[in-house]
């Protein structure tokens, strides 16, 4: 398929301040291991961090972008800690490089409980 620009008035420029998301995240499956919660959260690192990975956004500012609860942000938190994908040590966190990590071959995570499906989708349990 050959691509052209839909709205070439609107094409994307490199801001100056830093930011990217690395593509290997979807061709190597690493965010099909992911909630949407945690999905989210990885996202806004993403969007927040300066060009060594770091930020510094509290629980509560981070929870009111997301509009998640502690609870949730804690739960995505340990998700993106358990996936290799962060660091965290109150108040810091630094999202690390997805080099060395091993390609993901499972879909959504594996195993889950029934209570950890309906967290995902957004239910109440």
């Amino acid at each position: 398929m050959e691509k052209h620009l839909l709205d070439p008035e609107r094409l994307r420029k490199i801001p100056p301040q830093f930011s990217w998301i690395d593509q290997r995240l979807v061709r190597e499956h690493h965010i099909e291991r992911l909630s949407h919660t945690a999905a989210a959260l990885y996202l806004f690192l993403l969007t927040v961090a300066d060009k060594r990975g770091l930020s510094f956004y509290s629980e509560r500012s981070t929870g009111r972008y997301l509009a998640i609860t502690l609870e949730r942000l804690n739960s995505a938190r340990e998700e993106l800690l358990r996936a290799d994908l962060i660091a965290y040590q109150d108040p810091l966190y630094q999202v690390l490089s997805l080099d060395g990590l091993p390609l993901s071959s499972e879909r959504g995570g594996g195993i889950c409980s029934i209570k950890q499906i309906f967290q995902q989708l957004g239910g109440v349990v």
